[in-house]
């Protein structure tokens, strides 16, 4: 897994990095991309957020942002790095192999962990942005992954795989394998394939946090299912929602679990057969859960979702309230995202037909009209705005997308001038129109 205001950069801006206290000037390399743009398609204002070849921003639902919202970090071929999104001025606060988790909520830390040098194993690391002051936070279990920091910084979650069975058909080209072994399964051809591989495997897994005071592990529960999509609640510093990982319409996907180990629940139960729910994430406010849902319609055509019926899904967990935004099949997205208001969507479009693009929704009730009924599903649909075309992007590379704290960009991670960068769309079109 994870793998995030400016005005228009010239293409002499410097890249100010730091590293071992040393301050060292770097330049655009000579195929960079252009510092900015407006889309022709759309009219949109696209400017590069990053200056190294191969930064990516987060995963979508991974804060990438300081609390003040003024910066944005992401990551490198070198390390973990920081951006100013008023003056584009960058520097490196983490150097070396690191895989890059969350920014904290509370303070302006980046949470990540490093190989420990055990056999498959890791240690959690926090280093402040701004002071470069870095603590370890101690070992992590074997094979395991930290996806989620809490939002007060107290505890960390993740998911530890026992035992030494082959996670991804990629792991048995570089491991000897036993091969009358279950375990030694061929590399999956694609990612369809490799996601009902490992949900077959039934691998042993314990979902845990980690108390970031002491460094105790405490095991909330063992599994055998592929446990993924690990997220706190952005306001509840003991509620924890994860995701049971395979191909959606195989799996009842959406749960949330309190920090002590108490009420595991499923929060989205199917109503038909192949109905698929997906990429969930926390509302900015944290009272709703949004998700992608798809409700069949015909049959797949390409491996890709034009058989359903697709929406935006929410569900507010104080009043229970569940609303549905109906999206068209040309609108598709690998991922969608809300904006901290809660007004808006975005969507990073796909290799589906005629959804290459960086989308914005708006999103609008169906009336009501008081119809009798309780528990009902308030209806509705979104109305969409193309902002970049994305014709060129290899959706290999996910973008991700995320609106700014202040919501005049979309950041998203593209490749379609070869290596991948970062940039930022502007919500409103270039010259002050609005959207």
């Amino acid at each position: 897994m994870t793998t995030p205001n400016p005005p228009h950069a010239s293409g002499g801006l410097l890249l100010a990095v730091l590293a071992l206290s040393v301050s060292v000037a770097v330049a655009d390399s000579p195929k960079a991309p252009p510092a900015s743009w407006i889309d022709p398609d759309t009219g949109h204002r696209v400017i590069r957020l990053t200056r190294e070849p191969d930064s990516v921003s987060f995963y979508f639902h991974d804060n990438a942002y300081t609390p003040d919202g003024k910066e944005m970090v992401y990551t490198t071929p070198a390390g973990i790095s920081v951006v100013n999104l008023a003056t584009l001025e960058a520097r490196q606060v983490v150097a070396g192999p690191a895989k890059a988790i969350v920014v904290g909520r509370k303070t302006p830390t980046i949470y990540y962990s490093k190989p420990s040098g055990k056999p498959r194993g890791s240690r959690f690391f926090a280093t402040n942005v701004d002071t470069g002051e870095t603590r370890d936070l101690g070992e992590l279990p074997r094979r395991s992954d930290i996806f989620s920091v809490n939002m007060d910084e107290t505890l960390a979650a993740g998911v530890a795989t026992e035992g030494d069975g082959i996670e991804y058909g990629e792991e048995a080209q570089n491991r000897k394998v036993d091969p009358s072994s279950s375990q030694n399964i061929p590399q999956a051809t694609n990612k369809r394939q490799m996601m009902i591989d490992r949900l077959n495997r039934h691998l042993p897994e314990n979902f845990f946090t980690m108390d970031l005071r002491t460094g105790a592990i405490r095991v909330l529960f063992h599994s055998t299912d592929w446990l993924d999509h690990v997220q706190f609640s952005p306001t509840d510093p003991a509620l924890i929602m994860y995701a049971h990982e395979g191909l959606w319409q195989l799996v009842d996907r959406i749960w949330t679990i309190r920090a002590d180990g108490s009420q595991n629940t499923l929060r989205h139960k199917r109503i038909m057969e192949m109905e698929q729910v997906g990429h969930e994430w926390w509302s900015h406010d944290g009272k709703t859960i949004w998700y992608d849902l798809g409700l069949p319609r015909a049959a797949f055509a390409a491996g890709y979702n034009v058989g359903v019926v697709s929406y935006v899904a929410g569900l507010n967990l104080e009043t229970g309230e569940r609303t549905w935004y109906h999206k068209e099949v040309n609108e598709a997205s690998l991922h969608f995202n809300s904006s901290p208001d809660g007004t808006l969507f975005c969507g990073d479009g796909s290799r589906a037909p005629g959804a290459q693009w960086i989308y914005l929704f708006h999103p609008e009730r169906t009336p009501d009209d008081h119809t009798l009924g309780t528990g009902l599903i308030h209806p509705g649909f979104l109305r969409s705005e193309r902002l970049v075309n994305m014709s060129k992007q290899n959706y290999l590379l996910e973008p991700n997308p995320s609106f700014t704290p202040d919501q005049r960009l979309i950041v998203y991670a593209s490749n379609e001038f070869g290596p991948s960068y970062v940039f930022g769309v502007e919500v409103a079109k270039a010259g002050g129109a609005k959207p």
